[in-house]
């Protein structure tokens, strides 16, 4: 019996020794070599990784559970960068999303630990994972352990906030004793507040999209401002030059202020009795506005106004009316100045008609042709 059993432990270490030979200087204890008959060993498994950012004491043939239920165990660790980066072979039956999680959990408070994986929380899920598949940092994380646990605990009792809550009750109730009502007016104005502070929620969002929109454009405008701050500079250095000369120009252009302040003021009372002088001009102007106008029309088609001259002429043709004023009075014009002068007028006189009218109704008719009457027209 003895040596059967000396031969079998032969064999292991013979298949203990093969299976380490591969590894070389590698070898990190009985721990780092594959265990026969675990999960992700069978046909269809695939290997998928995943970075977390701690690992904690997980070691090498750890568990990957998904629930309560082991699918697979932990085939390499390895540091990336900050973070861990652990491979993993998983049983071909285990259907996870490809956005699935990787966590490091603890079976019990004393328990081993393990590799988690479980479908994202915060979105649905999408895809599946598949062999080469890599869960990324974003979606790592670990439980806390049972020394981080101890620690906050000890923390919070020993130094912590838990001994000074008497404390800071007995603070609170001395500040409040007897000020219910202005606490209460206060919670209501918080709310007040809150509710206003909601209501234009809509307005700061609006405010904080223009805002974005002009950062945006002042963006586009970038290459305007380099321009601008390369080119500033320049001109600034340009004016530093001419300091001087524009520093001559002010001077200049203030004693020509002056200068032109002084003839102003002498020539301001003669400048104003011109004004003055030239009212009753532009009103006598503006009177014979009208007249000025219709005299216009005159000009071209003398002696004849522009508005009848349609009267007269038809084509080829034209037509005229006169009017012949031979009456008394107005052949005595004529005699104006001689010796003759109002004799006419006063012979009008007695045959009973006045200036510039029609035969008088005495006469009823031409008064050259009528018999005269030394009494007539009294």
């Amino acid at each position: 019996m003895i040596p059967k059993v000396a031969r079998l432990c032969g064999v292991w270490l013979i298949v203990l020794l093969i299976a380490a030979a591969p590894t070389g200087c590698g070898w990190r204890g009985a721990n780092s070599l594959p265990l026969p008959g675990t999960n992700g060993r069978g046909p269809g498994s695939y290997e998928i990784q995943a970075q977390l950012p701690d690992v904690t004491n997980i070691q090498q043939n750890s568990r990957v559970r998904v629930g309560d239920v082991t699918v697979g165990n932990v085939t390499k660790i390895e540091r990336q960068g900050w973070h861990a980066l652990v491979t993993m072979r998983v049983n071909g039956d285990a259907k996870l999303p490809a956005n699935a999680t990787a966590k490091v959990g603890q079976t019990s408070l004393l328990g081993s630990l393990h590799i988690e994986l479980a479908p994202p929380a915060d979105q649905p899920p999408k895809g599946l994972l598949h062999n080469g598949s890599l869960i990324p940092l974003s979606r790592g994380a670990s439980y806390p352990t049972t020394e981080q646990t101890l620690a906050a605990l000890a923390l919070m009792l020993n130094g912590g906030g838990l001994g000074k809550i008497q404390d800071i009750t007995k603070a609170f109730s001395a500040a409040f004793a007897g000020r219910d009502k202005d606490l209460r007016s206060l919670i209501e104005q918080f709310n007040t507040f809150t509710a206003n502070l909601n209501d234009q929620t809509g307005e700061m969002i609006a405010a904080n999209d223009h805002f974005n929109a002009l950062v945006g454009q002042f963006a586009d405008q970038k290459p305007v401002f380099d321009k601008a701050l390369t080119t500033i500079p320049d001109a600034l250095a340009v004016l530093a030059g001419e300091r001087t000369d524009l520093a001559d120009t002010l001077d200049a252009l203030g004693k020509f202020s002056g200068v032109t302040a002084d003839a102003v003021n002498k020539t301001k009372r003669s400048l104003v009795s011109e004004l003055r002088d030239f009212g009753p001009i532009l009103e006598s102007l503006a009177n014979a506005g009208p007249d000025m106008t219709r005299s216009l029309s005159v000009l071209a088609t003398y002696p004849w106004p522009n508005e009848t001259l349609e009267n007269w002429v038809r084509g080829d043709y034209g037509n005229a009316t006169g009017i012949f004023d031979l009456t008394l009075s107005r052949l005595d014009e004529l005699l104006i100045g001689t010796r003759w002068e109002g004799n006419l007028t006063e012979l009008e006189l007695q045959w009973g008609r006045t200036i510039g009218q029609l035969p008088s109704p005495y006469t009823a008719a031409n008064p050259l042709v009528v018999p005269y009457h030394f009494d007539q027209g009294r």
